[in-house]
């Protein structure tokens, strides 16, 4: 069986600008799937971003295409190897122009940021620990308690 590929689309009111932002986070843009209405941008060999012109976007649905930046739709969550590496790319999207809509999230076993393209469409970058994601969390921060010598 071949492995399923996600193509997630959303919208952008400048593309050049939403290209060199995703290149910025050090993601690439495959030219064969670019043009002046949709940017391809690679996240793995089987996740994607097609950045779409709002009105090319239109195209693809009857609904309302609505503005990321005052609502949302969709939450897209990409996970990191760890929370260095969760600061590090929210620092490089900060940097090329996005912006941060709340505070760092930590939960003990997850280490959670937003970020927020420029046109508003949301980025939440996670790590978490691998114990964690492997027993579930509330087991793992119980085990974290009972080992826990009150230091932090």
């Amino acid at each position: 069986m071949t492995a399923t590929s996600i193509f997630v689309n959303i919208p952008s009111t400048d593309l050049e600008r939403s290209k060199a932002f995703y290149e910025a986070l050090g993601f690439t843009i495959n030219p064969n799937f670019t043009d002046e209405n949709a940017a391809c941008v690679v996240l793995s060999d089987t996740i994607y971003f097609m950045v779409l012109t709002r009105e090319y976007l239109q195209t693809f649905t009857d609904k309302q295409i609505i503005d990321p930046k005052s609502q949302a739709q969709v939450s897209i969550a990409l996970t990191r190897d760890s929370r260095e590496a969760v600061d590090d790319v929210l620092a490089k999207g900060l940097a090329a122009g996005g912006s941060e809509p709340r505070e760092a999230q930590d939960y003990g076993f997850m280490y959670s940021r937003d970020l927020d393209d420029p046109d508003g469409n949301n980025l939440s970058f996670l790590f978490m620990e691998p114990a964690a994601a492997e027993m579930g969390p509330e087991a793992y921060m119980a085990q974290q308690g009972a080992g826990d010598s009150g230091t932090a």
